[in-house]
């Protein structure tokens, strides 16, 4: 207890610079304002860190009190001053000879980019999962690019290897029909992340990458453009397949060239995983594995969606919900949606999958919010629906939980009068045709005369006339 409590005291003197290179050191987020980067430094000590991060809290705090003390001294000893004039200053990796060290190398590596000394080589990073894939095996851990000089641009080599077993997987589950494209269900695949432990990481790609595997240009998603001056386009995050670059044989080692432009405060990391390919189908026999949500659940969100606020002037008494899939325009088959969204409307599950295999972007189709694989839900009370209303599109629920079927407007038709045609012989041979007006009632002054109205006629010959 005395020593944590030492420690938190060598902590709480230390300047950002100081609390910046710690948290690297143990691999932990080093970005925000110095009060941010405080707590998080003495976390480490209230968790309980290991030796190294010990060793390294009690080498910052004696370089800071060091440094502190020559400052004193050259100031207030003016044959201190003098001595420290004429001694030669130790060459030290990244500052030039004839410049001035404030404090010596350890702060400075803070304007420069991470080095290997305050970037861990295998973070503890954690990628989100796939839907699509499983992960079979881990070839390669989570690896930092860690910059070897003050370049912008940076080049990093990498090896993995495969086991005979997995170069045995991999090469079985091609596909060898006449004409198939060279895709394999068991892949190898490399993904990129920021060097972020606090929570599981999306892929994400550093600027300017460029990836070989075994010589080989690996294929990458297109950036995409923006129209900001100076802003670099960004490539979206997904995984890259490189089975059909890698050397399916388990004497021969694989390797990864990287090069990127490193980024000040952002650091990046690699893995390499064997993976087997999903398709919709399995997704979808796997969520009904896991169950339908029982119909009282929906129940309950209907009767607090409309239950009566006593501050709320208006009042809402029913809920119409379609029964017509928004993405496929047909009716539901599956009914689902995800459990973070607070509506009713549902959406069709094969059709969702099948969409997200294409494209991933798993998005509610409602509400524009996310909607990721393990969030969906089926829902019991619309498969009953289903059953009791075979044929109904569309119906509304009730406060008390109850629904009824919606029936459309229905619409009204009006029926025109009938007509008499009447043949004419003697005018012309074109006027074949006439319309008979029945008047509604007898007239006194037609005589037993019908009106009739030839339709043959232009409107200039009845101006003539």
């Amino acid at each position: 207890m005395a020593e944590s409590t030492e420690l938190k005291h060598m902590i709480m003197s230390f300047r950002v610079s100081e609390l910046q290179v710690l948290l690297g050191f143990a691999g932990r987020n080093k970005s925000g304002r110095k009060q941010e980067l405080l707590q998080r430094a003495l976390q480490l000590v209230q968790k309980g860190c290991g030796l190294q991060v010990q060793i390294k809290i009690r080498e910052l705090y004696r370089q800071i009190f060091a440094t502190n003390a020559n400052n004193r001294r050259r100031f207030t000893d003016p044959t201190t001053l003098t001595h420290s004039q004429t001694e030669q200053p130790t060459p030290t990796p990244g500052i030039a000879s004839g410049g001035i060290d404030y404090g010596g190398s350890k702060h400075l590596t803070t304007i420069h980019p991470p080095t290997s000394s305050s970037m861990p080589v295998h973070p503890d990073v954690r990628f989100k999962h796939l839907p699509f894939y499983d992960l079979l095996a881990e070839l390669m851990k989570p690896t930092s690019l860690v910059p070897k000089s003050n370049n912008r641009f940076q080049e990093s080599f990498f090896v993995f290897h495969l086991t005979p077993q997995q170069a045995q997987d991999i090469a079985m589950s091609r596909d060898f029909r006449p004409g198939a494209k060279c895709e394999y269900t068991v892949q190898v695949q490399l993904r990129f992340c920021l060097l972020e432990t606090s929570c599981e990481q999306a892929d994400n790609f550093p600027p300017s990458i460029c990836v070989r595997v075994n010589g080989k240009m690996a294929p990458l998603p297109n950036p995409i453009p923006t129209t900001k001056p100076g802003i670099e386009p960004k490539r979206p995050g997904r995984a890259i397949d490189i089975t059909s670059l890698c050397r399916l044989s388990p004497t021969i080692s694989n390797h990864l060239d990287v090069s990127w432009a490193s980024e000040f405060g952002r650091g990046y990391c690699l893995a390499v995983f064997l993976v087997r390919r999903l398709t919709s189908d399995i997704l979808l026999q796997r969520l009904k594995q896991f169950g339908n949500r029982h119909p009282d659940h929906t129940r309950a969100l209907i009767k607090e969606k409309l239950a009566h606020d006593p501050d709320s002037e208006i009042a809402t008494t029913s809920l119409r919900v379609s029964l017509m899939c928004p993405l496929g325009k047909m009716r539901l088959q599956i009914p689902c949606r995800a459990s973070t969204c607070t509506h009713l409307q549902c959406y069709d599950a094969n059709t969702f999958l099948m969409m997200n295999e294409k494209k991933a972007t798993w998005i509610c189709p409602v509400c524009d919010k996310p909607a990721t694989f393990d969030k969906l839900i089926i829902d019991g009370y619309f498969l009953e629906i289903f059953r009791a209303s075979p044929n109904c599109n569309d119906i509304q629920f009730h406060p008390d939980g109850n629904w009824s079927r919606l029936e459309p407007p229905k619409e009204t038709h009006v029926i025109a009068s009938p007509v008499v045609f009447k043949n004419e012989t003697a005018s012309s041979p074109t006027s074949t045709a006439a319309v008979k007006l029945q008047p509604s009632e007898p007239s006194s002054n037609s005589g037993g005369n019908d009106d009739v109205i030839d339709l043959t006629l232009d409107s200039s010959e009845d101006e003539e006339d």
